[in-house]
Order: structure tokens, then C-alpha cells, then sequence
């Protein structure tokens, strides 16, 4: 059971665009995410999306995505300019995909109408995407306060909608324990974000991004069951790391640790296929 590992740049805040592609390179991966919210970092930094493409290129690396539209499933006006801005540059800079992050501003969300209005971002996000050649990433978020916390709404409003040709889910192993959902949707999966979480003093409902690391033997997600899951269900596209805790993002030497990481959730992969 092989697992295909991408690589989000959150996994090496440290370093620079082309450092972090290099990290890629020497790890054996080929796919990676770039991210919007790093500052001194492409592509906050100002980098033209063609340098970006350029940089990928020279490594022979696919960019799975940019990182991502914030508060997506409230449409205004703003949105639709920050929308269409990265749209630009994801296709720009060779991108495939655009993660679709949900409003999550820990409020109660109960009683509003979520769903029509996540209806309402999907059909004025679809044309911008289709025109661009782009997929779209929703991404639900397991947080008790996210307006989108199910993959399963998410799943229903694209179906309902007729739009699965240009949206896909992302399964994030961390809030799919967060949201306590049963369901997986391998055929309607268009990336998976890992990270674990070693942490056994604080209760569920009080892990946050800080709390993520790399998958290692002290994993309390079950990493190793939602991707055994989701490879028998007919996933086939990446496992990309994006840990967000400090802890990893100062790693002097963050090659070393996601190898062991890499290695270990091989290893054990194989061994619950060969049991």
C-alpha cells in the first residue's frame, strides 16, 4: 500500500521558496502546496507567479495547490476580488488547485443558514475555476465554532449542486477526529492534509493547529487508519504534510524528521496490509 506524499510549505516555514522545493526534492517528493499567509514567504512576499512556475519547473515538481481562500463561504464583494486574485495566480504560477478554507471565527453557526450560503460561494466560485482550468479544495474544519465542520455537507451541496467536476474535498486527518465524522469520500477526495497529534493532556475539543506535528508512533488521530481507509476506498492523490506547530517549524534539520515520519507510516502501512 504506497502512499504518494506531498509537502505544504507550513512543514518548513524557515525556509525560502526555492529551499523549500529543494527539501521536496530531496525527500523523493514531487507534489507540493504553497501557502498565502507566510509572511517574508512566496506568495506574500510579492514573488511573480512566474517566477514561482519557473522554480517548480527547474525541479520538476507539480504544485497541488495554493493555500488557500479564506472565509470562502461568505461571498461579498471582497471576496470575490481576493477570489479572483488567486484564481490568477494559481493558474499563473501552474498550479492545480485552490483550497476553499470555510469562515471559522469560533461563534455558534447553529440556526444560520450555513448551507445556502455555501451554496451561494460554490456556484460564484465554480465559473472563475472552470475558466482558469482549476480545482476547487473544500476543506472543511473540525473546530466546534467553523461554519463548515462536515465533510458530508460539503459532499451534499456539491453533489446536489451537479459541480463535482470542479470541486473535491480535502480530508484533513486532524479535524476529521476534531469533527468526530465517520464518513470518508475516497472517489469525491481531491487531497489529504496529515499531521498528528502527540498530545494526551488536552481533551479533544481543545486541540488546536499548535497542537500538530509529524505522524509518529505517538499519534492519537489514527493517521495510519484514515489513510489505510482511504487508499482501500480508491484515493489516489497525495498525502501532504502540513503541521503547523512551532516545534517543527524550528526543526534545524526538518529533512531528517519527515523522512522518519515518511518512513514510519510506510513501514506500518505495509505491515497492516501484510497481517
Amino acid at each position: 500500500m504506497a502512499i504518494a506524499f506531498g509537502l505544504n510549505h507550513i512543514a518548513a516555514t524557515r525556509l525560502p521558496l526555492g529551499s523549500f522545493f529543494d527539501l521536496a526534492k530531496r525527500l523523493g517528493i514531487s507534489a507540493v502546496e504553497i501557502r498565502n499567509d507566510l509572511p517574508g514567504r512566496a506568495i506574500l512576499d510579492g514573488t511573480p507567479p512566474a517566477d514561482v512556475k519557473a522554480t517548480a519547473e527547474e525541479r520538476n515538481l507539480s504544485i497541488l495547490s495554493i493555500n488557500a481562500l479564506q472565509r470562502f463561504n461568505k461571498w461579498n464583494g471582497a471576496r470575490e476580488t481576493e477570489a479572483r486574485a488567486l484564481v490568477s495566480y494559481a493558474e499563473a504560477c501552474g498550479a492545480k488547485a485552490l483550497v476553499l478554507v470555510p469562515v471559522n471565527d469560533g461563534h455558534s453557526h447553529a440556526g444560520k443558514d450555513r448551507l445556502g450560503d455555501l451554496r451561494i460561494a460554490l456556484r460564484q466560485l465554480r465559473p472563475l475555476l472552470d475558466d482558469a482550468g482549476l480545482i476547487g479544495l473544500v476543506e472543511p474544519l473540525g473546530f466546534v465554532g467553523c461554519s463548515l465542520r462536515s465533510k458530508r455537507e460539503a459532499a451534499d451541496a456539491i453533489g446536489e449542486l451537479g459541480f463535482e467536476k470542479t470541486f473535491r474535498l480535502v480530508h484533513d486527518t486532524f479535524h476529521h477526529m476534531l469533527a468526530e465524522e465517520a464518513d470518508f469520500f475516497p472517489q469525491l477526495t481531491g487531497l489529504v492534509h496529515i499531521s498528528g497529534v502527540t498530545d494526551r493532556r488536552t481533551p479533544v475539543g481543545g486541540l488546536r493547529d499548535s497542537h500538530r506535528v509529524l505522524v509518529d508512533a505517538g499519534d492519537r488521530l489514527d493517521n495510519l487508519g484514515q489513510i489505510r481507509t482511504l487508499l482501500r476506498g480508491g484515493y489516489e492523490g497525495s498525502f501532504s504534510f502540513e503541521p503547523f506547530a512551532e516545534e517543527v517549524h524550528e526543526l534545524d534539520d526538518p529533512a531528517a524528521a519527515l523522512r522518519a515520519s515518511m518512513d514510519f507510516m510506510s513501514l506500518h502501512l505495509h505491515s497492516l496490509e501484510s497481517a
